[in-house]
Order: structure tokens, then sequence, then C-alpha cells
């Protein structure tokens, strides 16, 4: 049984479709400016024509007009937003060598599970052949024996494995202590024991007793980028803090033994890894920081019923537990991409850019309904893109949608060939690699996309703060930078 993928439709991802309660509000924001810009310039103009003939004494008129511009200057700032929040430092795990499994290991061991048919054989090893990963890739213990170790007790052990490096990295990079941490965040889809995650790690580390802690599950491989997004949110309320954000998958809790094709695929996709990621409000953090957090945003689709059911963790005809994943699922992602875009646009573009893209939706929606929207040049604003690495094809899709090229495409496209889809971590693995390029320059800005299961989408757009070096040496890509890209894997 052939496998295919349904394609994104072609074209801009910039949806003039999304419910005006959506859009509106943003060309609101946008429409509250220009009226907010065009009263000062009118002020400034009837006082400047005042002064010009002399009607009253120009120290009134000097007085009336900077008295106007400081209060309107501290309404800005009193009705901006919150304290910025600053991304300090982040570690991703270097799988350890002993757990790799190149393709001919993956192929004869499933070959002697008793559970899988032929046909389900000959269906991973062309996935695997065809997904873009590399034989470098990764795969935890419990997943090497024959059969696979799933119970709890190894994926409690795989949990350790995963996140204790990246945390002990983390602490070392950037010299905190656990003590600390005022805000800890832990993100795994697929497995969620009790005690939690995150009571784990504060066990481990003897946290404090007032630490605020939260654990995120089924959330797909958008998972990381929303803690970040609630990690901003509760910066936003207890200042001068840290918050640490940790993301990883258990793939021995997730991996399937039917014959189902559509849920067969994330045993070949997904690869070993995970990240920690430390935030932190206080107005120190501006000094020894690598980024600052410019914009996020979350879209979801989940009251949309064929986007809810298009990648979804369920059981077999015979009980065996996997997540399906729908033949027409890139259908639903770009529906659910295009209403993300499109708000995102009117959010990070210049304000130039914003009223012709409030111009040209309104004239559509209005005025002549077989107009273009015009859609302004992502790559002009954002200057790094971390794609979703769900896949070779994903990737290629998601990037024709953007209008992107092969440079924007290659932190995906070379994550997913090295390491594989790590699920939530991969967008920190990619950005490790523009590090370890040395590509991130003060003042460029990174934009992470985020899809999960629901289906969700989120954007963190990070800007960079200070000159970044060295990371060539150190993280993930340390032994093998020099090698990438590798120009055959987008073939």
């Amino acid at each position: 049984m052939e496998y295919s993928w349904s394609k994104l439709s072609h074209g801009p991802l910039v949806d003039t479709t999304l419910p005006c309660s959506v859009l509106s509000k943003h060309l609101r924001s946008t429409f509250m400016e220009l009226v907010r810009f065009s009263t000062l310039i009118l002020v400034t103009s009837i006082e400047a024509s005042f002064m010009l003939q002399k009607r009253k004494p120009i120290i009134i008129h000097v007085l009336f007009l900077s008295c106007f511009v400081l209060i309107f200057l501290i309404l800005k700032q009193l009705l901006s937003k919150a304290p910025p929040v600053y991304l300090v430092d982040f570690s991703c795990l270097k799988p350890p060598s002993f757990c790799r499994v190149p393709f001919s290991t993956f192929i004869e061991n499933t070959s002697m599970i008793e559970s899988y048919d032929a046909d389900s054989i000959s269906f991973m090893a062309k996935v695997l052949t065809s997904s873009g990963i590399s034989e470098e890739t990764c795969l935890p213990p419990p997943l090497h024996y024959l059969p696979p170790k799933t119970h709890q007790q190894e994926s409690i052990k795989e949990a350790h494995m995963m996140l204790f490096p990246v945390m002990e990295d983390l602490l070392s990079k950037t010299r905190l202590s656990p003590l600390d941490i005022d805000i800890l965040i832990v993100n795994c889809s697929g497995f969620c024991p009790s005690p939690s995650l995150s009571s784990i790690i504060i066990n481990k580390y003897s946290m404090r007793s007032d630490i605020k802690s939260y654990n995120l599950s089924g959330m797909g491989c958008s998972a990381s980028l929303i803690g970040i997004d609630l990690a901003q949110t509760l910066l936003k309320i207890h200042t001068n803090s840290h918050a640490v954000v940790l993301s990883t998958e258990i793939l021995s809790a997730g991996w399937y033994s039917g014959n189902e094709q559509p849920k067969l695929l994330i045993n070949c996709l997904f690869r070993m890894g995970s990240a920690a990621i430390l935030l932190s409000n206080r107005k120190e953090a501006i000094k020894s920081s690598k980024y600052k957090l410019f914009r996020s945003l979350r879209t979801q689709r989940a009251f949309d019923d064929k986007a809810y059911l298009s990648a979804i963790r369920e059981e077999d005809s015979k009980g065996n537990l996997g997540v399906t994943v729908a033949r027409d699922v890139l259908q639903f992602v770009g529906e659910t991409l295009r209403s993300n875009v499109t708000v995102l646009v009117s959010s990070i573009f210049p304000f130039s850019k914003k009223v012709w893209l409030t111009v040209s939706v309104v004239r559509k929606k209005l005025i002549e309904k077989s107009s273009e929207v015009y859609v302004p040049n992502f790559k002009g604003v954002i200057h790094h893109f971390c794609l979703p690495t769900s896949g070779r094809q994903w990737i290629r899709e998601i990037a024709k949608g953007l209008m992107l090229g092969d440079r924007e495409m290659e932190p995906a496209l070379m994550t997913m060939h090295r390491f594989g889809n790590q699920s939530s971590s991969s967008a920190w693995y990619e950005l490790a690699y523009l590090e370890a390029k040395e590509r991130v320059e003060k003042g460029d800005k990174v934009w992470q996309l985020g899809l999960g299961t629901g289906l969700k989408c989120i954007s963190v757009v990070w800007e960079c703060i200070r000159p970044i070096n060295g990371e060539s040496k150190r993280g993930p890509w340390a032994d093998c930078i020099d090698r990438y890209p590798i120009v055959a894997v987008d073939k």
C-alpha cells in the first residue's frame, strides 16, 4: 500500500478568509497607530502654522507643543508592553554514539520483531530512505532490545537520560544555581508519569519549595515553543525572575508495534533529542543574554474536526497504541499555518508594510475580490528561519508556501539529516546550527515555527542582542558542523 502526502496549496501563506474577530484586531491596531501618528503630525502642523503667523507669543506655542509631545511619549511608554523577556542561553543534548541506529540495523531489528509483517518492514524501509535522515541518528536504549522495552520504568530511565544532561549543561553555561530558578516548565507529549517530569527535575536538583512548576503533555512538536509562550506570560506577572523550559520526547512510550502504516511513521522519523532554555526578565540579563523575545503568536484549529483528527494517538484494531498521521495532513497544516502567518505579518512588519497590507485586505474584501493581497517579503524582516523538521517533504512544502529558498530551509534539512525529527526540541538544534555556522549577528531576527497535534501552530521571533561567537566548538554540532550543509540532502 503506497502512502502519499497531500501537498500544501501553492502560493503565499496569507489568509484573507480569517474571521473578522481575528484579523480585525490586528488591523485595528494598525489603524490606531495611524491615528496617533496623524494626530501628532496635525497638532505639530497647526502649532507651526500659528507660530509662523505670530498669532501668539512664540513661547506659548513652544510650551504647548512640548507638553503635548511629552504627554504623547509618556502615554506611549505607559501603555507599552511588559518588561522584555531575554533568552540567556540554551543547551541541546548530543545523543551518545552507542545509541546510533543505522538503517540496516533498524530494518534488521524490526524484521526480528514478530508483530511486524513484511509489508510493514518494506514500508518503514521506504520511509527511512526518503525521509532525509542519516545513518547517524539515535534511538534510546529501551528501543535497542528485541522486542523493545516500553514499560514505565524504562521510560523513566529514558527521561533521566534525556533531561538531566541538558539541565546540567545549561546550569554550567549560565553559572546558575537550581535555587535561582523561579519558574520551571517541562514538556513531553507522549509520556506523562506521576509524579510528573517537572517534579522529577525538582527532586533531582533540590529546587525551592516555592518554585512555580508546570508540566505540558499531549501538545506535539509545538510544545517547546508553547512552553516559551507560557514562560513569557508568567514572566509578565513575576518580575525579576528566571524561567527554565525543558523539552524532550520519550520515544519508548510512543513506539508502535502494529501494522497500520500511518502509525508506523513515528517509528521511522522520531529520534533522540532534548533541550533546556533559560529565560529571564531581570534587567541585568541584557548583559549576558543572546536574544530578546520579539514576538510570540499561537494559532489553534482544534475546533475543526478534520484538523483535530489529522494527527491523533489511538489504538489500532488489535489494541496497539500509536499516533495516526492522516494522508491529507499537509492540507490542514497549510490552513493552520495560513491563519498564523497572516496575523504574524500584520504584527511584526514595519508600519508602512502594515498599511499596505491593511489597504490590500480591505480592497479585496470590499472593492475588488479578484485583486491580490499585498504580501511583504519575510526575508526583509526575518533573517533566519527554524522550520518544523517533520520530514524532507514537509520542510520543502512549508518553505514553498512561505516563499523561502534553500538557505532558509538549510537549518531544518540539516537538523533532520543529522538528528532526525526530535519533536519539540528540534527548533533548538536548528538555532544551534545557525549559531555554529556563525550566521546570527547582532540585530538579526530568528523565526522559530512549531506545529503540533490539534492542529496548532506557534511562532516565536527572537532578536539577537549581542555577537554570538565560539558556538562551533561546543554544543551538538561541535564535531560535525564542518561537514554541513550536505547538498545531497535536498535532492
